[in-house]
């Protein structure tokens, strides 16, 4: 699937009516998510033929995008019932068949469970101190390949040395800027 295309089928996706501020929620754009998605895909083969977990997935974009560009299983895991339905509703509409779970990512507790990348655009933590590391430090312990997340350009030295020294990450790259 070429990017553009990509970008516009995420552009046609359902998204918040009444936004809860206190989950921290906002949608993820067609723009970013189809060039995060298409670049884990294209540069990095962590998409195609990959279980994806898509943590705090909200309407569903990331999980639907992963879905698009061929992932063997997509499973979106939120915290909020509502946004669950709406992103059931925008796979249902794209004919994609993808889990969703409801659920708090801090009691997941998933054990041996097969996920290879875990996508996400997760609380930025301007509401609850450290929920952006949360859901970082679980998706580390969660992936057996990569995990692409969103994050404020304010915090990426905090969250880079986070995930190496405390997460056990392998490596953190900023692979865009926006």
């Amino acid at each position: 699937m070429k990017l553009k295309q990509l970008e516009g089928l995420l552009g046609s996706l359902q998204q918040f009516s009444n936004p809860k501020v206190e989950l921290e929620q906002y949608p993820t754009g067609p723009h970013i998510a189809s060039r995060l998605l298409y670049m884990a895909e294209n540069t990095f083969g962590g998409i195609s033929g990959k279980v994806v977990a898509d943590f705090g997935c909200g309407c569903g974009t990331l999980g639907i995008a992963s879905a698009l560009l061929g992932a063997e299983h997509v499973i979106g895991i939120d915290v909020d019932s509502q946004s669950l339905e709406i992103a059931s509703k925008n796979a249902a509409d794209l004919e994609l068949d993808i889990d969703f779970i409801w659920c708090d990512i801090k009691n997941l507790g998933w054990r041996d469970q097969s996920v290879n990348t875990v996508v996400m655009n997760p609380p930025f933590g301007t509401r609850k101190k450290g929920s952006d590391m949360e859901f970082l430090s679980i998706a580390l312990k969660v992936a057996s390949g990569a995990v692409y997340s969103l994050h404020k350009t304010t915090t990426r030295d905090h969250i880079k040395r986070t995930a190496l020294r405390d997460c056990s990450a392998k490596s953190a790259e900023v692979l865009c800027e926006v």
